[in-house]
């Protein structure tokens, strides 16, 4: 049976793909959980009026947060830490010291937004992802100092 996704559906597809599934996958599965559609001419045709929609929609989320990376990189961040007699940092830093210095400089920032590839245990300069959308990551600059 073929079935066009409305949700996005792991190990199967995304929104708006025509797949072909097993009648009883789809019957019991996907349709009563409104994770698809049945593929006929008009739902086709539906879809691919939704999904231009949804690309235009996509495309302008896309600009609005290339603007925001763009103002976000222009930010550098300053965290103050305890230090040891070595100028070693008792913990890391956690994601809530770098939203506390995203919102001293005026900018709101999810958590889940951070991305940090590695764990900051250590005086010095570093660069932090924020990922605003699924293509676009803003760079800062976080500077990490003693108090």
């Amino acid at each position: 049976m073929q079935v066009i996704l409305t949700n996005n559906v792991e190990k199967l597809g995304k929104v708006g793909e025509v797949v072909k599934v097993k009648d009883g996958y789809a019957r019991n599965y996907l349709m009563p959980r409104q994770m698809a559609v049945a593929a006929t001419p008009g739902n086709i045709r539906r879809v691919d009026r939704e999904k231009s929609k949804r690309l235009a929609m996509y495309e302008q989320q896309k600009k609005e947060a290339q603007g925001k990376a763009d103002l976000l990189s222009k930010v550098s961040l300053t965290v103050a830490t305890e230090v040891n007699d070595q100028e070693k940092l008792y913990g890391a830093i956690s994601e809530s010291e770098i939203i506390r210095a995203f919102e001293a400089e005026g900018q709101t920032v999810e958590k889940k937004a951070l991305v940090i590839e590695k764990p900051i245990e250590e005086l010095g300069i570093f660069e932090i992802g924020v990922k605003l959308h699924p293509e676009v990551i803003a760079k800062i600059r976080l500077w990490v100092t003693k108090k």
